[in-house]
């Protein structure tokens, strides 16, 4: 399959209320801890998986329609939330995002919905990106906003206390792309240098240094990932990031323990390493984008 934009040439059969089948064509998707969601040509939002609702627990094992959204530009899935973005700049949220410590989907309150609530106090937003109980919002203005728990400082915001609406990330201006992984945070500026923030138990903040201990693993406040520059897109896995450069190669840094570094070891990094492409000596190029997973894994897609 030929890649244009962002999957605009896909087309999934997703089911109707009444059996019926009918082709909607897919312009984006996401993956949370335990559910998938999928963003159509005309604006709604499909959600299948794990559901964590206000009254009820339930699997669904086939794609069913968010209700309450209309006209949607772009979406997220956190662990046990969706984040989706209206053509009007709104952040609605649903799910689980954090009630036992304080944190929410945004409103103000901390409790779980069911259905779609509107984020509170957010300029314009272009993108979202959900954490482990905690949420990331682009403004059209090149800042970052956060909001959930904060037990390793992934809000950003210099402290570690849970947030029930958007609070602003400190010291950060001309953004273009934000990630958010388990429980730390990532974000591209608009000169090509990552910056990161949270946790960063296994060097997943990428600036050379690993907590000293599993009572203050992360950090409140974001600082350049060491290293690499020229980048377009970036990731977040449960302890590893990923980062796109402009040239095509992808970086990565954080836990390796599994591999998920992609540079033919198992030795974790505390600064960016390349990722092998096929044969231990070549490396991966022509990357086009990258997806975050669902905080256990990160993988690259190819154009062919």
């Amino acid at each position: 399959m030929r890649r244009a934009g962002f999957l605009t040439r896909a087309v999934v059969f997703l089911s109707f209320c009444c059996g019926t089948q009918a082709a909607l064509r897919v312009t984006a998707i996401a993956a949370g801890g335990h559910h998938s969601l999928a963003l159509t040509s005309d604006g709604t939002v499909w959600a299948w998986g794990y559901q964590d609702g206000a009254s009820t627990r339930a699997v669904s094992a086939a794609p069913s329609l968010v209700g309450g959204l209309s006209e949607i530009v772009a979406i997220s899935g956190g662990g046990t939330h969706s984040l989706a973005v209206r053509g009007d700049g709104t952040v609605w949220a649903w799910g689980f995002a954090g009630s036992w410590c304080g944190g929410g989907l945004g409103d103000g309150t901390t409790g779980i919905s069911s259905t779609p609530i509107q984020a509170s106090g957010l300029s314009p937003v272009v993108a979202v990106a959900g954490g482990w109980m905690f949420s990331l919002a682009l403004s059209r203005d090149g800042t970052v906003w956060a909001w959930g728990c904060a037990p390793f400082g992934q809000l950003g915001d210099l402290t570690r206390i849970p947030r029930a609406t958007p609070t602003q990330v400190a010291s950060l201006t001309s953004v273009v792309a934000v990630a958010a992984g388990y429980g730390h945070a990532l974000a591209v500026k608009d000169d090509g240098t990552v910056w990161a923030w949270g946790h960063n138990g296994s060097g997943q903040l990428g600036d050379g240094t690993v907590a000293a201990n599993r009572v203050d693993p992360g950090r409140p406040i974001p600082r350049p990932v060491s290293g690499i520059t020229g980048i377009v897109a970036v990731a977040g896995g449960f302890a590893h990031s990923l980062a796109l450069k402009r040239d095509g190669t992808v970086w990565a840094w954080g836990s390796n323990d599994s591999g998920q570094l992609g540079d033919g070891t198992t030795i974790s990094r505390l600064t960016p390493i390349q990722v092998l492409g096929h044969g231990k000596h070549r490396h991966l190029h022509e990357s086009r984008f990258l997806h975050p997973g669902s905080f256990e894994h990160s993988y690259t897609c190819r154009a062919r």
